[in-house]
């Protein structure tokens, strides 16, 4: 799926996409990772789910 920025709904609020650099810059930022980490998270669980990849990140205490 396109990430249409003018259609905001859940699906924009539950998902990471990787690809969108502005994305990128606000999970780091709110979790206080890298980008790196970050895309270790989505590889390691397999998912763009953020609440996937915030419990893994607390499991891993990286938050």
């Amino acid at each position: 799926m396109a990430d249409d920025k003018s259609k905001k709904d859940y699906r924009d609020r539950t998902k990471i996409n990787t690809h969108e650099s502005y994305e990128v810059s606000y999970w780091t930022k709110k979790w206080s990772i890298s980008p790196q980490q970050l895309s270790g998270a989505v590889r390691a669980t397999g998912s763009s789910s953020v609440k996937k990849i915030e419990q893994y990140l607390r499991k891993k205490s990286k938050i």
